[in-house]
Protein backbone atom coordinates (compact mmCIF):
# COMPACT_ATOMS: atom_id res chain seq x y z
CA UNK A 1 0.00 0.00 0.00
CA UNK A 2 1.15 3.83 -0.62
CA UNK A 3 1.44 6.50 1.77
CA UNK A 4 -1.36 8.43 -1.04
CA UNK A 5 -3.74 5.61 -0.33
CA UNK A 6 -4.00 6.91 3.04
CA UNK A 7 -2.68 10.23 3.31
CA UNK A 8 -5.54 11.45 5.28
CA UNK A 9 -4.37 9.47 8.35
CA UNK A 10 -0.99 10.69 7.97
CA UNK A 11 0.99 13.66 9.78
CA UNK A 12 3.90 13.20 7.68
CA UNK A 13 6.19 10.18 6.12
CA UNK A 14 8.95 9.87 8.47
CA UNK A 15 10.82 7.35 6.25
CA UNK A 16 9.89 5.98 2.55
CA UNK A 17 10.74 2.68 1.05
CA UNK A 18 13.82 3.41 -0.11
CA UNK A 19 15.40 4.82 2.62
CA UNK A 20 14.06 2.32 4.44
CA UNK A 21 15.17 -0.22 1.96
CA UNK A 22 19.04 1.60 2.30
CA UNK A 23 18.74 1.53 6.27
CA UNK A 24 18.70 -2.51 6.26
CA UNK A 25 21.23 -2.80 4.01
CA UNK A 26 23.79 -0.69 6.09
CA UNK A 27 22.23 -2.64 8.97
CA UNK A 28 23.18 -6.03 7.23
CA UNK A 29 26.95 -4.52 5.78
CA UNK A 30 27.31 -4.35 10.09
CA UNK A 31 26.15 -7.66 11.09
CA UNK A 32 28.25 -9.35 8.06
CA UNK A 33 31.28 -7.54 9.43
CA UNK A 34 30.72 -8.35 13.08
CA UNK A 35 30.02 -11.83 12.68
CA UNK A 36 31.97 -12.56 9.69
CA UNK A 37 33.07 -16.74 10.12
CA UNK A 38 30.15 -17.12 12.39
CA UNK A 39 27.03 -18.53 11.92
CA UNK A 40 23.99 -16.21 12.49
CA UNK A 41 20.26 -17.31 13.64
CA UNK A 42 18.04 -14.02 13.24
CA UNK A 43 15.01 -14.20 15.54
CA UNK A 44 12.26 -11.70 14.29
CA UNK A 45 9.22 -10.63 16.91
CA UNK A 46 6.07 -11.39 15.16
CA UNK A 47 3.83 -9.51 13.99
CA UNK A 48 5.86 -6.50 13.38
CA UNK A 49 8.66 -7.30 12.32
CA UNK A 50 8.21 -9.59 9.45
CA UNK A 51 8.51 -6.59 7.50
CA UNK A 52 12.01 -6.07 8.79
CA UNK A 53 13.26 -9.68 9.28
CA UNK A 54 12.16 -10.68 5.32
CA UNK A 55 14.58 -7.53 3.80
CA UNK A 56 17.07 -7.62 6.61
CA UNK A 57 17.57 -11.42 5.42
CA UNK A 58 17.58 -10.57 2.04
CA UNK A 59 19.89 -7.83 2.99
CA UNK A 60 22.28 -10.27 4.35
CA UNK A 61 24.93 -11.68 1.39
CA UNK A 62 25.47 -14.58 3.81
CA UNK A 63 23.67 -18.36 4.93
CA UNK A 64 21.80 -17.95 8.17
CA UNK A 65 18.85 -19.09 9.81
CA UNK A 66 15.55 -17.77 10.88
CA UNK A 67 13.60 -18.25 13.70
CA UNK A 68 10.12 -16.48 15.40
CA UNK A 69 8.65 -15.59 18.33
CA UNK A 70 5.54 -14.35 19.29
CA UNK A 71 4.77 -12.86 22.95
CA UNK A 72 2.17 -10.81 24.16
CA UNK A 73 2.48 -7.97 27.12
CA UNK A 74 -0.34 -7.15 28.78
CA UNK A 75 -1.33 -3.64 29.29
CA UNK A 76 -4.33 -1.47 29.57
CA UNK A 77 -4.76 0.06 25.74
CA UNK A 78 -1.51 0.81 23.75
CA UNK A 79 0.28 0.77 26.95
CA UNK A 80 2.94 -2.26 28.33
CA UNK A 81 2.59 -3.26 32.00
CA UNK A 82 5.81 -5.52 31.12
CA UNK A 83 4.11 -8.28 31.60
CA UNK A 84 4.69 -11.12 29.30
CA UNK A 85 3.37 -14.27 27.62
CA UNK A 86 4.91 -16.28 24.84
CA UNK A 87 2.39 -17.53 22.31
CA UNK A 88 4.98 -18.80 19.95
CA UNK A 89 8.17 -20.21 20.65
CA UNK A 90 11.32 -20.51 19.08
CA UNK A 91 11.45 -24.13 17.02
CA UNK A 92 14.87 -24.24 17.42
CA UNK A 93 17.72 -24.38 20.02
CA UNK A 94 19.80 -21.28 20.55
CA UNK A 95 22.16 -23.10 22.85
CA UNK A 96 25.85 -22.02 22.02
CA UNK A 97 24.29 -19.79 18.82
CA UNK A 98 24.65 -16.36 17.25
CA UNK A 99 21.65 -14.88 17.91
CA UNK A 100 20.40 -11.54 16.82
CA UNK A 101 16.89 -10.77 17.79
CA UNK A 102 15.46 -8.57 15.10
CA UNK A 103 12.29 -5.94 15.85
CA UNK A 104 10.83 -3.24 14.09
CA UNK A 105 10.27 -0.94 16.79
CA UNK A 106 11.33 0.08 20.50
CA UNK A 107 9.13 1.70 22.62
CA UNK A 108 8.72 1.07 26.28
CA UNK A 109 11.88 -1.80 25.96
CA UNK A 110 9.56 -3.65 28.59
CA UNK A 111 8.62 -6.47 26.51
CA UNK A 112 12.10 -6.88 24.75
CA UNK A 113 13.76 -6.44 27.99
CA UNK A 114 12.18 -9.59 29.28
CA UNK A 115 12.32 -11.23 26.31
CA UNK A 116 15.87 -10.72 26.09
CA UNK A 117 16.02 -11.68 29.67
CA UNK A 118 14.40 -15.10 28.81
CA UNK A 119 16.66 -15.90 25.48
CA UNK A 120 19.72 -15.22 27.78
CA UNK A 121 18.68 -17.82 29.88
CA UNK A 122 18.95 -20.50 27.16
CA UNK A 123 23.09 -19.79 26.90
CA UNK A 124 23.64 -18.53 23.52
CA UNK A 125 27.22 -18.07 22.40
CA UNK A 126 25.96 -14.54 22.00
CA UNK A 127 23.02 -12.30 21.96
CA UNK A 128 22.60 -8.95 20.14
CA UNK A 129 19.16 -6.72 19.20
CA UNK A 130 18.47 -4.91 15.87
CA UNK A 131 15.61 -3.07 15.31
CA UNK A 132 14.55 -0.48 12.75
CA UNK A 133 12.90 2.45 14.98
CA UNK A 134 13.67 3.46 18.64
CA UNK A 135 12.18 6.10 20.66
CA UNK A 136 14.45 7.06 23.05
CA UNK A 137 12.16 9.02 25.36
CA UNK A 138 9.69 6.51 25.60
CA UNK A 139 11.81 3.80 26.88
CA UNK A 140 11.45 2.31 30.75
CA UNK A 141 14.36 0.41 30.71
CA UNK A 142 17.94 0.19 29.60
CA UNK A 143 18.59 -1.74 26.80
CA UNK A 144 21.52 -2.74 24.88
CA UNK A 145 20.66 -2.44 21.34
CA UNK A 146 23.60 -3.16 18.81
CA UNK A 147 21.90 -2.56 15.55
CA UNK A 148 19.73 0.53 15.43
CA UNK A 149 17.79 1.65 12.21
CA UNK A 150 16.75 4.84 13.46
CA UNK A 151 16.14 6.80 16.82
CA UNK A 152 12.65 8.60 16.52
CA UNK A 153 10.50 11.13 18.70
CA UNK A 154 7.56 9.53 20.49
CA UNK A 155 4.90 9.68 18.31
CA UNK A 156 2.32 6.90 17.28
CA UNK A 157 3.96 5.13 14.02
CA UNK A 158 2.82 3.06 11.31
CA UNK A 159 3.60 1.42 8.72
CA UNK A 160 6.21 -1.21 7.46
CA UNK A 161 4.86 -3.92 9.82
CA UNK A 162 3.65 -1.05 12.48
CA UNK A 163 -0.01 -0.93 12.59
CA UNK A 164 -2.69 0.70 14.75
CA UNK A 165 -5.64 -2.15 15.14
CA UNK A 166 -3.96 -4.23 12.62
CA UNK A 167 -4.06 -1.94 9.70
CA UNK A 168 -1.25 0.13 8.15
CA UNK A 169 1.32 -3.01 8.41
CA UNK A 170 1.44 -3.08 4.79
CA UNK A 171 1.90 0.62 4.23
CA UNK A 172 5.69 0.60 2.52
CA UNK A 173 6.42 3.82 4.19
CA UNK A 174 6.67 5.04 7.62
CA UNK A 175 4.59 8.01 9.09
CA UNK A 176 3.21 9.52 12.01
CA UNK A 177 -0.62 8.53 12.55
CA UNK A 178 -3.10 11.39 12.86
CA UNK A 179 -4.52 11.55 16.38
CA UNK A 180 -7.65 12.00 14.41
CA UNK A 181 -7.11 8.51 13.85
CA UNK A 182 -6.68 6.80 17.07
CA UNK A 183 -8.60 9.48 19.54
Amino acid sequence: MDSADVEPDLVNILFTEEQIQTKLRELAAKIEADYAGREILIVGILRGAVMVMADLARALNRHLEMDWMAVSSYGSGTKSSGVVRILKDLDTDITNRHVIVVDEIIDTGLTLSWLISNLASRNPASLEICTLLRKPEALQMDIAVKYVGWDIPNEFVVGYGLDYQEKYRNLRDIGTLAPHVYS
